[in-house]
């Protein structure tokens, strides 16, 4: 069963606006953005306004497997199974009025911060170990998968290059301008 789906040249030409746009921006701000410490990095100085880590954090729990994933398991099971989506939305607002504030305080960036600070290095390494190995193998393995499967039924990409390219996409702005670049793209 042949599933290609053909855009015309109207929206390719959107759609390449877009990509090279939201490049532009990542690596603009990149170069723009002082990464010195562990705080300029992982908390972008603390000079992102509000509405933007809002939008980031909506914007992050939107992705290739949320599209695909979801549909199917509404389409399978009914849209009851979003219901983690909503308790996801009162989490993050729990933990950014509640838990966020001690841990800008104590200086705590990141999980291992806080794991070495409430058991001992071993700990903190071996669950840093274990959460980058899992989100590898499994989430970031698969939004490039489905996000490649998408780009290679619509534009006509080879699945491998595909994949190649989001990979270097993300990765361009993403590690060189930290969090301040990824949250304004």
């Amino acid at each position: 069963m042949n599933t290609k789906v053909g855009l015309s040249t109207l929206d390719m030409t959107i759609v390449a606006i877009w990509i090279i746009g939201m490049m532009l921006i990542g690596i603009i701000v990149s170069y723009k953005s002082k990464k010195d410490t562990a705080q300029d990095y992982f908390l972008a100085s603390k000079s992102i306004p509000w509405w933007v880590v809002g939008g980031s954090l909506i914007a992050s729990n939107i992705s290739a497997e949320q599209f695909i994933g979801m549909s199917g398991s509404g389409y399978a099971v009914g849209f009851a199974i979003a219901a983690y989506e909503l308790m996801a939305a009162i989490t993050l607002i729990v933990v950014a009025k509640f838990l966020l504030p001690i841990y800008i305080d104590k200086g705590i960036y990141t999980m291992p911060q806080f794991l070495e600070q409430r058991f001992n290095k071993s700990v903190k390494t071996g669950l840093a170990i274990f959460w980058v190995a899992l989100y590898l193998f499994v989430n970031i393995s698969s939004v490039l998968y489905l996000g490649a499967l998408a780009l290679e039924n619509i534009v006509g990409i080879s699945l491998v290059w595909a994949i190649i390219g989001l990979g270097i996409y993300a990765a361009t702005f993403s590690i060189t301008g930290g969090l301040k670049a990824v949250v304004w793209t």
